[in-house]
């Protein structure tokens, strides 16, 4: 291991509606699949301000983040992945950025999650179900 290895990092929030369901989004790039709203990490951010700002650019609503969860190795995109609990302030509507056509909410435990919903199981393990 070098000092000039590459290494990406990001995070992505585990957002939850009162009735304990997670919100996921379906891209409109690459395989234009099913994941948790985020995205990577800025020169000089904090991964708390990126997952302020990255929801904010995505759905156009502020969060309130719970607390870390946790960290995974996110192999396509050699990436440390930081996931946090989370749930949207107030009661604004999502509005898409254009990197997101549609959204769903689903039941976390015994996941209907879709299947190409990248990393849910580990998040899934992570929260107690």
């Amino acid at each position: 291991m070098a000092y000039e290895d590459l290494y990406r990092l990001s995070v992505h929030g585990v957002i939850f509606d009162d009735q304990q369901r997670v919100l996921m989004v379906r891209t409109t790039y690459g395989a234009k699949g099913w994941t948790f709203p985020g995205g990577a990490i800025d020169p000089g951010e904090t991964i708390h301000e990126t997952l302020t700002r990255e929801c904010r650019e995505e759905l156009g609503c502020d969060v309130e983040i719970t607390y870390l969860s946790g960290v995974y190795y996110h192999k396509p995109h050699n990436s440390q992945a930081f996931v946090f609990r989370c749930r949207i302030k107030g009661s604004d509507p999502i509005r898409f950025s254009a990197e997101h056509s549609e959204y769903q909410y689903i039941t976390v435990c015994g996941s209907t999650a879709p299947s190409s919903a990248g990393g849910f199981r580990s998040v899934d393990a992570n929260l107690g179900c």
